[in-house]
């Protein structure tokens, strides 16, 4: 299967561009393609972790040299090195989504700018056009070609989150936005810099639609600082050790990259591996729950990514291209090539998208795709990790690297605005979220509030720094009990924010969420979801009168006043100096049917971690808890009890299952923790599925294992404590399947699903 589509048409009627296999480059722009053939290691690694220092240090000038919070304390931003042609060398550790499309922008540059307006010494190209590569129009790319000789050697580019680039909300996201013609400037790729010159009419165009241009322009010389310092370092190495020297690194990395891909492949069975999420609110006032599928494909050597099945685009939830393809890179990177240390060029070689344009998550143009980020891309990202896991889950050695899915799963945003303490006006969203927390492991907990896998160097900004930058008083921030989700390993906590306006007379907010309805951060092979998101809003409180005398809430819920139910894309609604507003952000899902952990690590959660409430620890863990002590003989009885009544819910509807079935034949593979596959039987072809604890038969390997297995469907609220009344948010009834072995009980998978969606065949192998 190809990535190629046809390539951008500035005529309004793009779907995204996916770069051709081969390139269409102008003759009169030279490449510098001769590398050494022989390479000794010392000077392999020398040069390589230069170049992985020289991509460091040009994502911290950004930081340094930024003024706008979104650098400084989100870490928004990414950094890369690419080969020439367009291949990754290397790309950073900020937020990874955004260089997961930076080799479609170069590719893109050299098609349709090699000619004219050419491509030189000293060129910049800046550009933020989502149907080209960046993930929402906020994000801006600046792409410098390096020359060797006269021939172009090498790009060094950054992405950084701009403070506010038009549109009709303050900050760039539009959440009532219903096309793209309401949201910021569109800027395909242009010189911005020509000949190591600032062009200063590309420049007054691009900041013309900015409501505080001066702060973008100075985002702009951060990262041109950026470019230009990597540039330098990359011309350093050059001048030591010769263009065919470092060429020669570079191959090399992106060659070993490809051989580590290719022996994690060799260890895997071919098959194909569905997840399934939803995105509550496409525009304010909406109801519906909106698909969202991923599909891997295994075929050998290859990966193939598709999201067929996923709801039209509408409204302002949706995502092009590039954001997609991106979010599921970072979950590739991490999963399958964590090893090579950010390289992930060569791993590319072997994986395809095949999107399927008019989606949520591959919209074609006009569609609105500022709110990118914080919806479509998170959601397409998160349950890439799911898919990737269930497919490396039968190496022994590669399961060790499962990561479940983590906090922040869908972004609860507050957008506020309005006229900050020194009298100028502001616009930004809460960065606190990005806390996130960490999903749960095959082999151990998750991390609370431990940050968001997809931008790993990310840290959760002091609230002191916020309350500098803002007109905001923190009321607390703590890690929120039971959000992490349930499971032999626990999915790491996520955390409250609860502040009240100060130094200012009222706030203007907007919320953009979703996952408060339906758990979004999903366990894995039996584990539990995390926490979903919560807004919550007391209007007319005491707040003030707590103050004076000397009475600081540790819960929003001591305050007395008016509770207010915020819809997910709530418009210019006021918080006054006496309203007090929390935010609750996903926690991250856990791993493992959580009648297999420990009893001790329960009662070590609910008195000490403070994680677990003693009333989850029964009714989830099966863990009775008295006077701080372990009941071991009550654990014992109930967790037996729990297991009867699995065995007991034969909702079986599948023709070829054989109840009772001898499995005398050997084990071929586990293919998750609690799902195998056994030999086929005596006089027949088939292979069969089957429970990995006692070997009950769940039905042929050409069937989905599920319609074999014991199921409930279970009200949402069951799946976590935190989860509150649906019906605040969404029209569609949300539920919890579950699915057992109906011999010993064990909990093989959940499934969070709107009622009447199909049961999901999450694995099919090939075996």
């Amino acid at each position: 299967m190809s990535e190629t589509i046809a390539t951008i048409r500035l005529d309004g009627k793009q779907g995204g561009y996916v770069p051709p296999k081969v390139l269409n480059i102008d003759p009169s722009l030279k490449m510098h393609k001769g590398s050494k053939h022989k390479l000794d290691p010392i000077t392999f690694e020398v040069i390589r972790h230069s170049l992985w220092n020289i991509n460091e240090e040009h994502g911290a000038t950004i930081q340094r040299l930024s003024g706008s919070p979104v650098a400084m304390y989100a870490l928004d931003l990414n950094p890369s090195i690419l080969t020439e042609d367009g291949e990754f060398v290397f790309f950073g550790p900020y937020m990874q989504y955004m260089s997961g499309v930076t080799d479609t922008q170069v590719k893109w540059i050299l098609e349709n700018r090699s000619g004219n307006p050419g491509i030189h010494e000293g060129d910049m190209f800046l550009a933020n056009d989502p149907w080209v590569g960046a993930a929402h129009q906020q994000d801006v790319m600046l792409i410098c070609p390096v020359f060797h000789e006269g021939k172009l050697f090498c790009w060094v580019t950054n992405c950084l989150h701009q403070y506010d680039i038009g549109g009709i909300t303050p900050s760039s996201f539009c959440p009532s936005a219903e096309s793209a013609y309401e949201e910021g400037i569109l800027i395909p790729p242009v010189k911005i810099v020509e000949k190591g010159v600032i062009r200063k009419d590309i420049e007054d165009l691009y900041l013309r639609a900015s409501r505080k241009p001066e702060a973008v322009a100075l985002d702009f010389r951060a990262q041109l600082a950026g470019n230009l310092t990597a540039k330098e370092r990359v011309e350093a190495l050059l001048t030591r050790y010769g263009g065919e020297v470092v060429k020669a690194v570079m191959r090399k990395i992106l060659d070993d990259g490809e051989h580590a891909f290719l022996d994690k492949m060799a260890k895997l069975p071919d098959g194909t591996w569905r997840d399934r999420t939803y995105v509550e609110c496409c525009r304010p006032g909406d109801r519906n729950v909106h698909r969202v599928q991923i599909i891997l494909h295994k075929r050998g050597n290859t990966l193939i990514f598709e999201n067929e099945g996923t709801a039209p685009q509408d409204g302002g939830m949706n995502a092009t291209y590039s954001g997609w393809r991106g979010s599921i890179m970072v979950a590739l990177n991490q999963l399958l090539c964590w090893d090579q240390y950010f390289a992930i060029g060569g791993a590319l070689r072997h994986v395809a998208f095949n999107p399927t344009l008019g989606t949520m998550n591959c919209a074609t143009f006009p569609a609105s795709v500022s709110t990118a980020p914080v919806q479509a891309m998170e959601i397409s990202l998160y349950p890439a990790y799911n898919v990737l896991s269930k497919m490396i889950y039968g190496d022994e050695k590669m399961r060790e690297d499962i990561m479940c899915i983590g906090g922040t799963s869908q972004w609860p945003a507050t957008i506020f605005r309005g006229t900050d303490q020194w009298g100028e006006s502001f616009g930004y969203l809460l960065v606190d979220p990005i806390g996130g927390a960490i999903g749960a492991f095959s082999t151990g907990d998750g991390i609370s509030t431990g940050g968001q896998s997809r931008t790993p160097i990310c840290k959760l900004p002091n609230i002191e720094h916020t309350e500098q930058t803002f007109p905001l008083l923190f009321l607390y921030r703590k890690e929120v009990v039971d959000s992490g989700g349930a499971g032999q390993f626990r999915g790491g906590m996520s955390a409250e924010s609860c502040f009240i306006p100060h130094g200012t007379a009222r706030i203007t907010h907007d919320t953009l969420s979703s996952g408060n309805a339906m758990p979004t951060s999903s366990g894995m092979m039996g584990g539990y979801p995390g926490s979903v998101n919560v807004f919550k809003f007391t209007k007319n409180s005491d707040i003030q009168a707590r103050f004076d005398r000397g009475d600081m809430p540790g819960d929003i819920a001591q305050v007395e006043g008016e509770e207010v139910t915020l819809g997910l894309r709530q418009q210019n609604f006021l918080q006054e100096k006496n309203d007090v507003y929390g935010v609750i952000w996903t926690g991250a899902g856990g791993f493992g049917d959580p009648l297999d952990r420990l009893p001790e690590a329960v009662l070590h959660d609910v008195v000490e971690n403070l994680a677990v409430s003693q009333a989850a620890a029964k009714q989830i863990y099966g863990v009775v808890i008295k006077n701080d002590k372990l009941d071991t003989k009550g654990t014992a009885t109930l967790r037996e009890k729990m297991r009867a009544t699995r065995r007991a819910q034969r909702h079986v509807s599948q023709k070829n299952f054989k109840p009772g079935l001898p499995v005398t034949t050997a084990l071929v593979r586990q293919v998750t923790a609690k799902l195998a596959v056994r030999k086929a039987p005596k006089g027949e072809r088939v292979k069969r599925w089957c429970c990995a604890g006692c070997s009950t038969d769940l039905g042929p390997l050409t069937d989905n294992y599920k319609l074999g297995c014991a199921r409930v469907d279970a009200p949402i609220a069951s799946a976590n404590p935190n989860v509150g009344d649906w019906k605040r948010y969404v029209d569609q009834k949300p539920i919890f399947r579950q699915f057992f072995c109906p011999g010993c009980g064990n909990l093989i998978e959940n499934e969070i699903a709107r009622a009447d969606d199909p049961i999901l065949e999450d694995v099919r192998v090939v075996l």
